[in-house]
């Protein structure tokens, strides 16, 4: 599936990157950007689906990674999931989606509430009328209002009955912890995602306990970046529904507080067995609920077979 906006370039400047494919051993090593002698190529992987955007000026890459990874996340709120099938069978919301989505090779309509405006989410019922008629109903008939102001990212004369707002704060930890659960180093990736039902032009102000902590930040365009640079709170006109409020890294200078107790021991038999011990349960002290808690342990192609003791718990092969 492909794409053009400003010019057609030829199809075989693909062939470049299906060279750097073959050299990879996994689709992970291909490298982001390759470079040829008219072009440049940025790519990345998701959902085992190669997106690769051809640039024919220098541009800023993580510019251009970004809006292939706003067009995958696109997808994935229209249609459920972003495959090979799903793609194929909304084939044509796709090209409206990306004609929208770039103007003339820039970014134009790019939040998810004004691009619903513009083309309507598929449905059962619209798929049928659509077949039925011939014609596409997915397109709006009217410019989406609000696109045209200093505040695009949201739709004028929003109402609800009842005003709402959700914030979901979502972090990664990235840990190593000895065999006596000691945590030797951890550093965080966290998000913050937000549902805002809120009627009319809302100013909303978000302020953290230790905001110090958190190092290399990325917000949404909505965020007022001068404030927080001098005051470190977050203060800005959401958007209206869904959406990533800012992404944040806490390193592993600072002291990370692990929600779990890990603690594991691996011994060796005579012959070629061996054992592998490993105690996962929640700290109490940190007075937080812990759920749905998943252990994944890779095993090294040499291991022939294994048995396991859950207790408690269930293991999945």
């Amino acid at each position: 599936m492909e794409k053009h906006w400003r010019s057609v370039i030829n199809k075989s400047i693909c062939d470049y990157f299906f060279e750097a494919q073959s050299k990879a051993s996994n689709p992970e090593d291909i490298s982001p950007i390759i470079s040829t002698p008219h072009h440049y190529l940025i790519n990345t992987f998701r959902n085992n689906l190669h997106f690769v955007a051809v640039v024919t000026t220098e541009v800023p890459p993580l510019f251009v990674l970004e809006f292939l990874h706003r067009a995958c996340d696109t997808f994935e709120d229209y249609f459920g999931d972003c495959t090979e099938s799903i793609l194929k069978e909304h084939y044509v919301i796709v090209f409206e989606l990306l004609d929208e989505m770039l103007d003339n090779g820039f970014p134009l309509a790019m939040e998810m509430n004004v691009l619903k405006e513009l083309i309507k989410p598929p449905n059962f019922l619209r798929t049928i009328t659509d077949t039925v008629t011939g014609k596409s109903t997915s397109v709006g008939a009217t410019l989406p209002t609000g696109q045209l102001s200093n505040i695009p990212w949201r739709r004028t004369g929003v109402k609800y009955t009842n005003n709402e707002a959700y914030f979901d704060v979502i972090e990664e930890i990235d840990a190593i912890i000895d065999k006596n659960g000691t945590t030797v180093i951890a550093e965080i990736q966290g998000y913050i995602d937000c549902l805002i039902k809120l009627s009319g032009m809302p100013d909303l102000t978000l302020t953290f306990i230790n905001p110090r902590l958190l190092d290399d930040v990325s917000f949404h365009p909505c965020v007022r970046f001068k404030r927080w640079e001098s005051e470190k709170i977050l203060s800005f006109v959401p958007p209206d529904g869904h959406f990533r409020l800012m992404s944040y890294h806490i390193g592993s200078n600072n002291m990370v507080a692990i929600p779990l107790y890990l603690r594991h021991n691996i011994s060796f038999r005579e012959g070629s067995s061996g054992r592998f011990d490993v105690t996962v349960c929640p700290k109490q002290t940190m007075g937080k609920t812990v759920e749905n808690v998943v252990l994944e342990v890779p095993f090294p192609k040499t291991v022939l077979n294994a048995n396991f003791d859950p207790q408690p718990g269930e293991v999945l092969l």
